[in-house]
């Protein structure tokens, strides 16, 4: 594969994020400028519905978790051209997304609902955790992120900077604002809804799993500068410490 179409599979892989990205966004929050949402979609039997609904989170925990892991990327490497390693991974993410809302089954049942200005600071709750998100993902390398970096050093011929532990903004704060966003996008919800709940409860479950992980790597990266990191800072909020 040459170079220009390196460039042109990485943008198109990118799109195809981006729009599922936005998609995303109404899905969980029942936005209704979408086909089907957590809680718009055809009715199964509540055990069936809740069965294929697992199996769709899980599917996309492990995609997200494996692709990502050191090892696994060494392997894959020896059949995806490193350049478009990481456009390649952002793609199958989005693909593992696109069927969860293509064949998500609402559940019905709700937990809580809520009304009035309470209702309106839900909202507000729900669309910080995305505002949350997506800058987080501009505060170290969105491009790097996405995979267009990588494409763009290999076509000039340069090589990707060498990492640094960095702590912009929200990391100042907690080692993991993007986990953070995203956990007060799932669960700021006036109406919580049983599918929902499960769609919030096991997202929260993967992304758990998923910084365990993440901060092994960033150990082995990183050493002591991340353990002195990861002892002054908390993980999802804030760290509360006495004077």
């Amino acid at each position: 594969m040459s170079r220009p179409l390196y460039l042109l599979y990485a943008a198109a892989a990118y799109a195809v994020f981006f729009a599922t990205f936005l998609y995303l966004i109404a899905f969980v929050g029942n936005i209704p400028v979408v086909p089907r949402t957590v809680d718009v979609g055809p009715a199964l039997p509540a055990g069936s519905a809740l069965a294929i609904d697992l199996g769709l989170i899980a599917l996309f925990g492990i995609q997200h978790s494996v692709m990502a892991r050191a090892g696994f990327k060494a392997w894959w490497t020896r059949t995806v051209p490193a350049p478009i390693e990481r456009s390649t991974y952002v793609l199958f993410a989005s693909i593992a997304l696109i069927l969860l809302f293509a064949l998500w089954h609402p559940i019905a049942g709700t937990v809580w609902a809520v009304s009035g200005i309470p209702a309106v600071l839900v909202w507000v709750v729900f669309a910080s955790g995305w505002g949350i998100v997506l800058l987080t993902t501009f505060l170290l390398d969105h491009f790097e992120l996405f995979g267009l970096s990588q494409v763009f050093h290999h076509w000039r011929g340069s090589h990707a900077p060498t990492p640094q532990l960095r702590q912009p903004l929200f990391y100042k704060l907690v080692r993991h604002p993007l986990y953070s966003g995203f956990f007060l996008a799932f669960w700021a919800t006036p109406v919580m809804s049983v599918g929902h709940l499960v769609l919030a409860l096991g997202m929260s479950a993967y992304m758990l799993v998923a910084i365990t992980y993440e901060e092994r790597d960033l150990v082995r990266l990183f050493g002591q500068d991340y353990e002195a990191y990861r002892r002054r800072v908390g993980k999802l909020a804030p760290r509360i410490r006495r004077a």
